[in-house]
């Protein structure tokens, strides 16, 4: 087993348990990779060269796969005392990752690539590679707690501290994945300032890198630019709810549900109100727009569950969150068949097809799903 890169060694005396550390080269994943060493694990770091073509340099806080991230990690690796290595899972990021943003974005919908990465990079190819070159756990900087039960079984909670809570991009993974998981910030009620000094004290000199907030893969941040020119010009019509076309658009991919800005739209409408995206057809190419209030959604079907444990028995309440930012909204949800049916006590505003649900029990993660359709509370309005 020591013949494979980054393998722990079968004869070296057993400390703790086995860690793989992902380190992005950002000062979140280098302070939970020294904690895991401070807490008596025998901890190896490792950096995913996500980008095929990573030779620009990182502008501002974007993007967090270039080749400096690789060496902040690496030198953070080196202050913090552990063995390093860069593993090169671009071809495998690039499949799940990033032609699964594009189709979906084609298709109509609205993906979630950091979800779609802990579900198929970090927690599934490099977890695989971990478990079978020897290490136990996988450690990584996301605010999240993984509470293990008398019985064995693990469940995925909120972060101590809810403002800094990553467990809605977690959401995702499964009983299996969570008994390998190991994130080191999530039962520790510190601010970010806080993380940045405790990473200057270990002498981290990642303590004051800008944190990477836009997707990875887009190192400008135009992600409508960065579609363009993988799906190219396509005009069609924007239209309103009664279908009269209104204004025209260069490609129905450059728009997302509950868009107000950036439409274009010479003519106001009638009240001279506001209007917004109300839906995408990728069909006939058309986007419809309307009113803020037509937005709302009361329910909406979800596929691809994914649980974390146990999935749940017959209808239950529960709390849904719909965006890695956003606030929790009390719903009433079951599985039927391999279909989650949920119902909001309140309508909510600006649910789209391709985003994640995730549930939760109080502050455990239930599971998440991929919403498919949604119905909308205004009678008459695109859904």
């Amino acid at each position: 087993m020591t013949d494979f890169p980054g393998a722990p060694d079968p004869t070296a005396p057993r400390k703790g348990l086995r860690v793989l550390a992902a380190m992005s080269g950002g000062v979140d994943s280098a302070v939970a990779a020294a904690r895991a060493v401070e807490a008596g694990h025998d901890v190896t770091g490792v950096h995913l060269a996500l980008s095929a073509n990573p030779q620009s340099f990182r502008t501002g806080a974007r993007g967090c796969c270039t080749i400096e991230d690789s060496r902040d990690a690496r030198r953070a690796a080196d202050v913090i005392g552990i063995p390093f290595y860069c593993w090169d899972l671009a071809e495998r990021f690039r499949e799940d990752v990033v032609e699964d943003f594009v189709a979906e974005y084609e298709a109509g919908r609205t993906p979630n690539p950091c979800l779609r990465c802990n579900e198929k990079i970090k927690f599934a190819a490099l977890l695989d590679k971990a478990l079978a070159l020897g290490f136990d756990a996988v450690c990584t900087g996301h605010y999240a707690t993984v509470v293990r039960g008398e019985d064995g079984t693990r469940e995925l909670h909120r972060a101590s501290d809810m403002a800094k809570d990553q467990s809605y991009v977690l959401g995702v993974l499964d009983e299996r994945q969570l008994a390998h998981a190991m994130f080191p910030l999530g039962d520790t009620i510190t601010t970010k300032d806080e993380i940045r000094a405790e990473a200057e004290r270990r002498g981290l000199a990642v303590a004051k890198k800008p944190d990477s907030h836009d997707i990875c893969f887009i190192a400008d941040g135009d992600t409508q630019g960065f579609l363009a020119k993988r799906l190219g010009r396509a005009e069609g019509d924007i239209v309103d709810e009664a279908g009269n076309t209104i204004g025209s658009h260069e490609g129905a991919y450059g728009f997302t549900i509950g868009q107000r800005k950036g439409l274009r739209i010479g003519r106001p409408a009638p009240d001279g109100k506001p209007r917004y995206v109300l839906d995408i057809s990728p069909v006939n190419n058309t986007v419809t727009v309307g009113p803020v209030e037509a937005l709302d959604v009361s329910a909406l079907t979800a596929i691809k569950p994914r649980w974390c444990g146990v999935a749940p028995a017959g209808p239950g309440t529960y709390t849904a969150q719909l965006r890695a930012h956003g606030g929790e909204t009390e719903v009433t949800a079951e599985l039927v068949g391999d279909e989650l049916r949920v119902r909001f006590t309140e309508p909510v505003r600006g649910v789209a097809p391709g985003q994640a649900i995730v549930l939760y029990d109080d502050t455990r993660v239930v599971g998440s799903a991929t919403i498919a359709t949604t119905e909308r509370a205004r009678a008459g309005a695109a859904g």
